[in-house]
């Protein structure tokens, strides 16, 4: 991908979690419609992302006394520091309003504002409550699983996944910065990894062979 498609892609991915520290305040979901399933993901990495805002905070206020007396170095370095807890609230914010979804015959996994990959069910094998650490060095979207049709793709969470989904024949997983993976499983992370294989389960049973089952589609982030 090109320099100008990267920045394109970076400049929308903080469009979204800037979007989605609004819909926080609001107490409001995006993309999950009536009659959907939200599986939530957002609450193993809660106490990390608010204590790292902390911090920030802590380190906002001594800097600001450190250099209160050089006005230019306090001014930059408070518009930084506002800027970095906001943008690590942003990474909660965007977990919580964008949480995998469940509905119409899909399986919409979500890594808050990164990345998004939808999967019809008619597409998946099988499905498990499968705890574990994700993998260090092949993250979905990653070198080590591009181009190998049983690659992995991982939307974890506090570097663990929870769930493990294997598909019927691979899909293509579109990373941040537009990097391409071919992966026959993918594994994510659930708040209540139980109920979402339930629920997953209840609705392979329930689908149909109809068009909706066909192939399944990334929507780039």
């Amino acid at each position: 991908m090109s320099r100008g498609g990267a920045l394109r892609r970076l400049a929308a991915h903080e469009g979204r979690w800037l979007v989605s520290l609004v819909w926080w305040v609001a107490r409001r979901r995006i993309g999950v419609a009536p009659g959907e399933r939200a599986l939530g993901y957002a609450a193993a990495q809660a106490a990390f992302v608010y204590g790292l805002a902390f911090v920030c905070v802590v380190e906002t206020v001594g800097l600001s006394a450190l250099f209160a007396g050089e006005p230019a170095v306090h001014g930059v370095l408070l518009v930084l520091d506002v800027y970095t807890v906001l943008m690590v609230l942003g990474l909660q914010a965007a977990a919580v309003t964008r949480p995998h979804v469940l509905g119409a015959g899909v399986l919409w996994l979500r890594d808050g504002a990164r990345r998004e990959l939808r999967i019809p069910v008619g597409r998946i094998a099988s499905v498990r409550d499968d705890l574990r650490f994700s993998r260090s060095e092949a993250r979905a979207g990653d070198a080590a699983t591009e181009g190998t049709a049983a690659g992995v793709a991982e939307f974890a969470v506090g570097g663990q996944t929870s769930v493990t989904v294997e598909l019927v024949e691979p899909v293509v997983v579109v990373g941040l910065l537009g990097r391409r993976a071919t992966v026959g499983t993918v594994r994510f992370h659930a708040d209540d990894p139980r109920a979402a294989v339930r629920a997953l389960r209840e609705a392979m049973a329930g689908a149909d062979d109809g068009p909706g089952a066909g192939g399944a589609s990334v929507t780039r982030p």
